[in-house]
């Protein structure tokens, strides 16, 4: 057992909820009359806070106006957006063996803690997970702080830890501590993009982390 600790990011890495996400940051900008970002843009933003989000999308929001985001888009991403949000294929199967051979798992994610609670109510994973943090507790990605203070939670060196993401702010959120770090192929990010902060390597398919860890 290389890394006893194992950190997951959640949307693009456990969810496929890229699509969702992309799709409700849309659907929120024309309903607000906003200029409505390309995919691309709303790609680049997923893993971060929503705070930050908006106002790398959308420019800087006053109060209210971020309030009224705020309001519309939970609404479309939790509700009236129709888009599937299911595990990837092997999560489930994955996070299941890695906590029946005694690794400890957590979650660092962009997500709010509501947000993660429900989707974890809705997927019944929660009890696999020993710790977690979300960007509404702590400093947003790619902030290491959240990693630190999973380090410090569980009790895991830095050494004894790998992080597991779909997008930039998941590798270079490891990579300043020094972190190992595996991306994955199919969410947020292209390969390409994850591999310039060198992790160990980039996978396909959920079930290939065990050749690594």
């Amino acid at each position: 057992m290389q890394y006893p600790l194992v950190i997951f990011d959640w949307d693009g890495t456990l969810m496929d909820s890229v699509g969702r996400i992309v799709s409700s940051m849309q659907v929120t900008a024309q309903q607000l009359q906003w200029q409505i970002p390309t995919v691309a843009a709303v790609k680049d933003i997923i893993g971060i806070s929503l705070d930050q989000a908006a106002a790398r999308l959308f420019g800087p929001l006053t109060d209210p106006q971020y309030e009224q985001f705020m309001t519309v888009y939970r609404q479309q991403y939790v509700t009236d957006d129709p888009t599937p949000s299911p595990l990837f294929d092997g999560v489930r199967e994955l996070l299941q063996q890695l906590h029946q051979q005694g690794y400890t798992l957590a979650v660092a994610t962009g997500k709010a803690r509501h947000g993660l609670e429900r989707v974890w109510s809705e997927v019944q994973l929660q009890d696999l997970f020993h710790a977690s943090r979300c960007a509404d507790e702590t400093d947003s990605k790619p902030n290491p702080q959240m990693l630190l203070e999973l380090l410090d939670e569980t009790g895991f060196h830095v050494t004894e830890a790998v992080m597991v993401g779909d997008s930039i702010h998941d590798m270079q959120m490891a990579q300043s501590i020094q972190m190992a770090r595996i991306g994955v192929s199919f969410g947020a990010h292209e390969p390409q993009r994850l591999q310039q902060f060198a992790p160990l390597t980039v996978v396909d398919h959920i079930a290939q982390l065990t050749d690594y860890i």
